[in-house]
């Protein structure tokens, strides 16, 4: 084996992590004999020759080899080389990726193609490894084929002729999720394949082979899905639930899904063993052993592999089928925009006797919410429901989904405030570095305005170090979080003024700025004048913004606020401008400030002079032409801000109108931004564009800010927060006109 790997310049090659000389002993390592050994060489080549998907040159290098590895029945844990090949051949550059490459670029996007064809030449021995006696081998083996094989009728022919004969029920199931992938890469045989998929699903045997199919169906054609198909799964539910799978674990599938594989959706959210996070109780008592399910000897090694096995085997110990997971997942991609259907499924999960499947409901629904629009209030409750169950991994699932849910988190208010009440000592959660943090339940409680968070923030202010987000639950609860002004006062004021001091100041100034509380006007002068120079910048804005918030009642920092504006065209200078207007009302004194902003060299900085002479309103009209030449800038977000402006200090808004639904068109992210703008305007006329782009928002299913991949904390806020403004602009509840 390896003949000719001591030939190859590997030294002059290079990987993620510097030169690539160590690369032959990962691949002899894969051969070894030894568990340990292997699995480490498994996390070294995924974690360096194939960092992150990466193709270098070492990596095509590495080809012939892991093919010599994965035909020789000698080989223990070959299943997981397949995988390795399958990740390293199957990136498809299309069209629109090689109009995009750089210069820089060329090389790695040839090392694609190059890997592509390389594997994409040796496909054939899959062929055979779709029957090898390795179990772990058949499993890989399908979705190898169907991602790589250059004959897409030959493998869906094998794929099917396979299934009646294949023993073990994940292998099986892997054969219907190749012939979804054939059906989504090939997509004149997705006809063929839904037909074939669509009687698997109505007479199989299995019920968890039926589920596969329908969730491939729901994938690659999903007009092929039965009308009823939310009782049909809720049936095959229960099925599986009372007739335990023979298979067992799902042994090593799914830590290296190659790209376009199934194991990262929008339903998706992080599975957390019962130890990642702080005061954790363990579900199981005692360590759960690898499954010996043929798929090769597992053992716990320190490596990302063997973190990921044991994370699995902890999460699906006891599972008659984990795998059912998976296929709901995949189900729930494929019904796409059918929230309806998505949101009955998962209330009936969500109604399970099996605690497991109600944790990933409970994951899903925060997928399914996060991504598209809908009535949620039954899933939302239901959702609730789950934070007075005794298992810790489900309340805890639980109340981060409800955390990201702001408003649409009212159905289970209740359950939350009872959650709360029944373990105080939680309210606040330690790490062992870092600042402290608000726990979920009373951050979900808090964004929605209840005051029954408001003992808990109450709580947090009276520990030796404050919370780092108490400020930001003060700006929900607004004036129902009034109590805790004094505190908070009387918190900053005990704040030592060194390097740490934002850090401790920061939460305590964003609490007092949202209660607008004028009467810490002295205790935040002090921090403002006694700033150091570790982050003072960022502590200056942090208290400058709350002497603004304090209006007239902060008159006291004029003399203070007018001494920083005499240092124009600087960032403190105009934001103390901005206070200052907000204090005082002195326009004379802070125009002059923000207009030499608008001429700054940073973006940043004519960002915020725009917004403070909008403030300013017709005081500063004498800006208007500066603000209409900013219109056509390169920076989108200084557009916004400047035809923003533009409106507040002339009133014109034919040319704002334009200018911000144009931006609108070209970055989704400045959506809220503009229809506040459109709100503050006024009615907005019938049949204008204006008009017709809010409507259009309004109608669309699917959340503006949704991402594929990833998501932010405020999402859902965001978008809730923009159909909200959408409305009140149609509706004319402003102050003027955009006619």
């Amino acid at each position: 084996m390896f003949s000719g790997i001591d030939e190859v310049d590997w030294a002059s090659m290079e990987h993620a992590y510097g030169p690539a000389n160590d690369v032959p002993e990962l691949l002899r390592g894969l051969a070894s004999a030894d568990p340990a050994e292997r699995e480490a060489a498994l996390d070294g080549m995924y974690g360096a020759v194939h960092h992150q998907g990466d193709v270098y040159a070492c990596t095509l290098a590495c080809i012939p080899f892991l093919f010599e590895l994965v035909v020789d029945p000698g080989v223990q844990d070959r299943g997981g080389v397949v995988e390795l090949l399958t990740s390293i051949g199957g990136f498809d550059l299309d069209e629109d990726d090689e109009a995009e490459i750089d210069e820089d670029e060329i090389e790695g996007a040839a090392n694609y193609a190059m890997a592509a064809a390389a594997v994409t030449a040796g496909a054939g021995v899959f062929f055979e490894l779709i029957a090898d006696e390795d179990p772990g081998v058949r499993l890989a083996a399908p979705l190898a084929l169907a991602t790589l094989h250059r004959h897409p009728v030959r493998v869906l022919a094998l794929l099917r002729e396979r299934l009646p004969v294949e023993p073990d029920e994940e292998v099986r199931l892997a054969l219907v999720e190749a012939a979804g992938r054939v059906a989504l890469r090939h997509r004149p045989l997705a006809e063929r394949v839904g037909q074939w998929l669509g009687l698997l699903a109505s007479r199989a045997d299995s019920p968890g082979l039926r589920l596969a199919a329908l969730a491939q169906l729901a994938r690659c054609s999903p007009d092929g899905l039965p009308g009823d198909v939310v009782p049909v799964v809720s049936g095959l539910l229960r099925q599986m639930r009372s007739v335990p799978e023979e298979s067992g674990d799902r042994g090593d599938r799914g830590e290296h899904a190659p790209p376009g594989g199934i194991a990262a959706r929008e339903d998706d959210e992080p599975e957390p063993g019962p130890d990642t996070t702080p005061d954790a109780e363990p579900v199981d008592p005692e360590p759960v052993a690898p499954a010996e399910t043929g798929r090769g000897e597992h053992v716990a090694t320190p490596t990302l592999v063997g973190q990921l096995r044991s994370l699995s085997a902890q999460e699906n110990a006891g599972r008659g089928a984990p795998w059912a997971a998976d296929l709901l997942r995949t189900l729930h991609v494929g019904l796409d925009d059918r929230v309806g259907d998505r949101t009955a499924l998962l209330a009936d999960q969500l109604r399970s006797p099996d605690r497991r499947q109600r944790i990933d409901a409970v994951r899903m629904s925060g997928g399914l919410i996060r991504a598209w629009r809908g009535p949620y209030e039954e899933l939302v409750a239901l959702v609730g429901d789950q934070l007075s169950d005794p298992e810790p991994r489900l309340a805890e699932a639980a109340s981060h989904v409800l955390e990201e849910l702001f408003g649409l988190a009212a159905p289970a208010a209740d359950a939350l405030a009872a959650r709360l009440a029944a373990d105080p000592g939680s309210w606040v959660k330690t790490w062992a570095s870092g600042p402290p943090g608000l726990c979920s339940p009373v951050k979900a409680l808090a964004r929605l305005g209840d005051a029954r968070a408001v003992p808990a923030l109450a709580a947090a202010l009276e520990l030796p170090q404050v919370a780092h987000d108490v400020g930001f639950a003060v700006g929900h609860l607004g004036a129902t979080a009034r109590p805790l002004a004094g505190a908070l006062r009387r918190r900053l004021a005990e704040v030592e003024l060194d390097e740490g001091a934002y850090d401790r100041a920061s939460p305590l100034l964003a609490g007092l700025t949202a209660l607008r509380a004028g009467e810490a006007a002295p205790e935040v002068l002090r921090v403002l004048r006694g700033a150091p120079e570790y982050r003072g910048e960022w502590l200056r804005t942090a208290a400058l913004r709350a002497l603004g918030s304090f209006g007239p009642a902060a008159r006291e920092a004029v003399p203070e606020l007018r001494a920083l504006v005499r240092r124009p065209g600087t960032a403190s200078a105009t934001e103390a401008a901005e206070a200052l207007w907000a204090v005082s009302g002195d326009a004379d004194a802070v125009l002059p400030v923000l207009i030499e902003g608008l001429r700054s060299d940073q973006v940043h900085d004519r960002r915020a002079a725009a917004v403070a002479l909008g403030a300013l309103g017709p005081r500063a009209a004498v800006v208007a032409p500066r603000l209409r030449g900013l219109l056509a800038h390169e920076e989108l977000w200084l557009r916004v801000d400047a035809a923003i402006a533009l409106w507040e200090v002339s009133g014109r808004t034919r040319e704002t109108v334009a200018a911000l639904l144009t931006a609108w068109e070209q970055n989704r992210h400045v959506r809220v931004r503009v229809a506040e703008c459109l709100a503050r305007m006024g009615p907005v006329p019938e049949g204008s564009a204006a008009a017709h782009v809010l409507r259009s928002e309004l109608v669309s299913v699917r959340r503006h800010n949704a991402m594929d991949g990833g998501y932010g904390s405020h999402d859902i806020h965001e978008d809730e927060k923009l159909l909200a403004l959408c409305r009140q602009a149609l509706r004319g509840t402003g102050k003027g006109s955009t006619s």
